[in-house]
């Protein structure tokens, strides 16, 4: 099943959200439309917020970039970045904000604790654009969105974007969540 897309401005996107406690059948149906939905829009990566559920949930697949083709979908429960090392300057977008980009610095490789899709616990080192990805999804888990961190100049240049999705005023090539359609955070 498709998932809409929560969008720039609905509560559920600013929530720090909660952890998983394990990994049960409703989990595991929401991994799979997750992963759904990620394919359909097309995305790399989907954070639990983005479809309405205020919980510490992220799929990343970046296997569709050529020069990552060998890389396997992740899921990425529970996640704690616990090193970062280097840093670079990227153009980032997002599923819940379509049509708008901009350049974001973040660290160019992390150390990630977290949990897989069969709550077993794990610790890696990601870099380039895997750890682009899944810092850029974490910052959704912390309700923070790329905007948030784009340089101020360089945000007020993209205000009128991010305003017309504010309004429900955009379009996109998947399903966008409709202000009386979101769903509550979960508590």
């Amino acid at each position: 099943m498709i998932l809409p897309i929560n969008t720039y401005s609905d509560p559920v996107l600013s929530l720090k959200a909660k952890p998983l406690r394990g990994v049960d059948a409703s989990i595991e149906a929401l991994i799979a439309e997750m992963f759904d939905t990620m394919y359909k829009a097309p995305g790399i990566g989907l954070a639990a917020p983005q479809v309405g559920h205020s919980i510490r949930l992220v799929v990343v697949d970046i296997s569709s970039i050529e020069k990552y083709a060998d890389l396997k979908p992740m899921v990425i429960i529970n996640p704690r970045i616990v090193a970062v090392r280097g840093r670079n300057s990227m153009e980032e977008g997002c599923l819940s904000l379509p049509g708008v980009a901009g350049d974001v610095s973040r660290p160019s490789a992390i150390t990630l604790r977290y949990r897989d899709e069969k709550f077993e616990e794990h610790t890696a080192d990601f870099d380039t654009m895997m750890a682009r990805v899944l810092q850029h999804e974490i910052d959704h888990l912390d309700g923070t969105l790329f905007v948030d961190r784009m340089d101020k100049r360089d945000r007020r240049k993209i205000q009128k974007e991010l305003d017309a999705i504010a309004q429900g005023l955009v379009k996109a090539d998947y399903p966008l969540a409709r202000h009386a359609e979101r769903v509550e955070a979960e508590a």
